[in-house]
């Protein structure tokens, strides 16, 4: 088992300043969650109180339904890769792989047997006689996670363990950590700044902002149906478009700006209290993504004419960018479409793609 459960915990530095606030979420054994957050969040900081190398200040932290504030790192059956790495540049692969359970005075055959399965579904045999300075940033990261492998712990920590490698190798380390984990099933406890990462491998994502946890879901719960604008402006790539305007009830409702003029549709009503903000400020969000240049079905849009002030063209895609008021609207579009900067163009939002905000409590209407 490895189920990881925190309760109301909090971590604060000399009595004043507050890194994490109030923590509380379960984590399911054999579960892949993801820490996620701009830096200074306190992701790193939670994940290290899990660890152990950081004391809790309040709350309660249990690992198999065991708490373990108190517990020194080395009872924890966990395991950290750390972002650096943090191999001993005079031992050989094998050697810093083996140092922990040397330390812990396993057997020796039951060493050289842990050392080579782990080798054996990373890949890396060939490299079991190298010294860290003869590998790639790649290869020294497989070491690391190696040297986690051996261990068998309940629970495995990932500090930003990809940060350091180039574009095209974080893409492939983040498809060697999902087979992995479907290979080991165990409780997986990730840290990154980078929501791409956060998507493509968490089953479940913790959002922090600020020490505060924003919102916690599937990848496609937090994408779909952000609890706020926090959440919103961070998950996606390209990031969602916010555009402030007025929401005015006639026969209908409709969002008004002063380029914009948006029938929310009856629809809305039964699912959105947006009803209630008539004749007062409200944000829309819209990604990028749900912008048409050829919608398929013109009831769930609204054109609006735009002048392109820059495009860039992505091979697969093309994004697109003007302004609407102060902000700048960015569109994902087909790349076949022919079109340049400066040029007037009709696009199509997806009404019912909108996500609609208060913007004073930053909060998702419902």
């Amino acid at each position: 088992m490895g189920n990881v459960k925190l309760k109301n915990i909090a971590k604060t530095y000399d009595g004043k300043v507050d890194v994490i606030s109030d923590a509380s979420f379960e984590i399911r054994d054999g579960e892949f969650v993801v820490l996620v957050g701009p830096s200074g969040c306190g992701k790193s900081t939670l994940l290290r109180m899990i660890a152990g190398l950081e004391d809790i200040t309040r709350g309660d932290l249990y690992i198999d339904d065991k708490r373990v504030n108190d517990l020194p790192p080395k009872d924890r059956n966990i395991a950290m890769v750390f972002q650096n790495y943090a191999l001993y540049p005079h031992m050989t692969a094998y050697q810093n792989m083996a140092f922990g359970l040397k330390l812990k005075k396993v057997r020796k055959s039951e060493i050289e047997k842990r050392v080579n399965n782990a080798a054996e579904i990373l890949e890396i045999k060939e490299l079991l006689q190298r010294k860290p300075k003869a590998m790639s940033g790649g290869q020294r990261q497989r070491i690391a996670i190696g040297r986690a492998i051996v261990r068998n712990p309940e629970v495995f920590l990932f500090d930003e363990p990809l940060s350091n490698l180039d574009a095209k190798l974080r893409v492939q380390m983040r498809v060697e950590l999902q087979r992995l984990h479907r290979r080991l099933t165990t409780t997986m406890i990730y840290v990154t700044h980078d929501q791409t990462e956060a998507m493509t491998l968490g089953d479940r994502i913790v959002v922090l902002k600020d020490g505060d946890i924003m919102q916690i879901g599937t990848p496609m719960e937090l994408y779909n149906e952000p609890d706020n604008m926090f959440v919103a402006g961070f998950i996606g790539s390209p990031p969602i478009n916010f555009i402030e305007g007025e929401i005015k009830n006639s026969t209908d409702l409709v969002f008004v700006n002063e380029k914009l003029n948006i029938n929310i549709g009856l629809s809305r009503i039964a699912n959105k209290g947006i009803s209630k903000y008539a004749n007062k400020r409200i944000a829309m969000g819209i990604r990028p993504e749900n912008i048409s240049a050829r919608p398929s079905n013109e009831n769930n849009y609204q054109k609006v004419s735009i002048l392109i002030s820059a495009i860039e063209q992505m091979g697969n895609e093309m994004l697109i960018y003007t302004q609407l008021d102060d902000k700048q609207l960015t569109a994902r579009l087909s790349p076949d479409i022919s079109i340049k900067s400066g040029d007037m163009m009709d696009i199509y939002l997806d009404v019912d793609k909108m996500h609609f905000f208060d913007p004073e409590t930053k909060e998702v209407i419902i």
